[in-house]
C-alpha cells in the first residue's frame, strides 16, 4: 500500500513532525532521506530491503555502487543521495572538533574516527594535531600499510606537532580484517610516540584502533605509556 493511504500516525513523515527523529526507526529514517520508492514498493519497502540486504545502516552506507545496483529502485541518484551521506557527517563533526574544549567530548572523536577510517580497506594511521584549548589543528595522514614495517615514524608525527604547534596530539589507526585489539606492533609505535613528544612537551592525549564499529582506546585501557618527565 502506498504511504499516502497508511494511516496518519503510521507515515514516517508525519511521525518525524509528531516525535522527532528518535520516533522512527532506521527503516523509517532512510525512507524519509530516499523520499520515495519504486513502482510498487514504497520508501519504506525499499528501506526495509536495503537493511535486509546490507545487514546494517553502517555496511549500507559503505556498499560500492555495483552493490547498491543489485537493489530494484536503487538508480544513480539515490546511490548518490547514500554515498555522500558518512562524507557530509564526517564534516560536520570535523567542524565540532575546532570548537573550544570539544575534545572534552570523547563521543564526537570516536564518531569522527569512524567516519574517517572504518570504511577504508587498507590500514592508515592518522594524528589529530590540537591546540591549548583542545580544538582540532588539523587532521593528518602519516602512513598506510603495517604498523609494524616502516609507514611510521614518531619524528614524522612530532615534525608534524611544531608544524601546527599543537599542544596535544591523539592518534587512530585501523585494523581493516581483524579485532581493535592492539598488537605488539602498535603497543611499541605508541611507547615509541609517546617518548618523542614528551621530549617537545606535547601531550599523547590517546591512541585509538579502529575496527569497523568497534573503538579500542589505549587511555581507556589503561595502556598509555607513562613517560617520565624531562
Amino acid at each position: 500500500m502506498p504511504i499516502p493511504r497508511w494511516p496518519a500516525q503510521e507515515r514516517p513523515r508525519e511521525k518525524l513532525a509528531l516525535g522527532g527523529p528518535g520516533a522512527l526507526s532506521d527503516a523509517e529514517l532512510l525512507a524519509v532521506f530516499l523520499r520515495v520508492g519504486s513502482p510498487g514498493k514504497s520508501a519504506v519497502d525499499l528501506a526495509r530491503e536495503l537493511l535486509v540486504r546490507f545487514g546494517s545502516l553502517t555496511r549500507l552506507f559503505a556498499a560500492d555502487t555495483d552493490a547498491l545496483a543489485t537493489i530494484k529502485g536503487m538508480g544513480a541518484a539515490k546511490q548518490a543521495q547514500l554515498r555522500v551521506v558518512p562524507e557530509l557527517t564526517r564534516r560536520a563533526l570535523a567542524e565540532t572538533l575546532k570548537a573550544p574544549r570539544s575534545l572534552d567530548s570523547e563521543r564526537a572523536v570516536r564518531a569522527y574516527l569512524r567516519l574517517t577510517l572504518s570504511r577504508l580497506p587498507h590500514e592508515v594511521f592518522i594524528a589529530l594535531y590540537l591546540d591549548s584549548a583542545y580544538r582540532l589543528l588539523a587532521n593528518v595522514e602519516l602512513g598506510r600499510g603495517s604498523l609494524g614495517g616502516v609507514t611510521v615514524y614518531p619524528r614524522e608525527v612530532a615534525r608534524e606537532a611544531l608544524s601546527y604547534n599543537a599542544a596535544y596530539i591523539i592518534v587512530a589507526h585501523n585494523h581493516p580484517h581483524g579485532p581493535p585489539e592492539p598488537s605488539l606492533a602498535d603497543l611499541s609505535t605508541t611507547r615509541h610516540l609517546a617518548r618523542a613528544l614528551a621530549v617537545l612537551d606535547i601531550g599523547l592525549l590517546d591512541h585509538y584502533i579502529v575496527a569497523g564499529s568497534e573503538i579500542y582506546s589505549f587511555a581507556e585501557h589503561d595502556r598509555l605509556p607513562a613517560v617520565p618527565p624531562t
